[in-house]
């Protein structure tokens, strides 16, 4: 009897995690909000705003041509030296998008960055993010662009 209280006990919990994940399809809907978010602060030259969707830890990794970034304020920081003013962030898009969840609550995508920079001369390149959701939000984690 003990045992059959304890099985049902840890398949209710089961269940009731599972039916708390999202889908994979609410994943990725989730994750393209939160780029389409990125990219309409980026084009405003807001690049603060931009940062949000990143996590705002000491944890956080960006890795770029210049190496390797530790911190959500140094991240901040390289982007404002690097784009200080909105004639130098262009307009960005993304393109050729690939949201790939691996599990409830993280997921890999890969795409490519684009931007029209008409006085400063277009870049353009790739990426590889890793978002995770923490504290209810999908966040990045980890950015390797190049």
């Amino acid at each position: 009897m003990k045992k059959l209280l304890i099985l049902l006990a840890l398949g209710a919990t089961l269940t009731t995690s599972c039916s708390q994940s999202e889908r994979p399809e609410q994943i990725r809907s989730t994750i393209q909000q939160v780029l389409a978010a990125q990219t309409a602060a980026w084009n405003r030259g807001d690049v603060t705003t931009f940062m949000q969707g990143y996590w705002q830890s000491d944890s956080l990794v960006f890795i770029g041509k210049s190496g390797l970034t530790y911190g959500w304020q140094p991240t901040l920081d390289n982007y404002r030296r690097t784009y200080p003013d909105a004639a130098t962030m262009g307009q960005l898009r993304f393109s050729n998008l690939r949201i790939t969840p691996l599990g409830s609550d993280v997921a890999q995508v890969v795409g490519r960055w684009h931007l029209a920079r008409p006085a400063a001369g277009d870049l353009t390149g790739h990426y590889l993010l890793i978002f995770r959701r923490i504290n209810g939000q999908w966040v990045i984690v980890a950015d390797h662009s190049s």
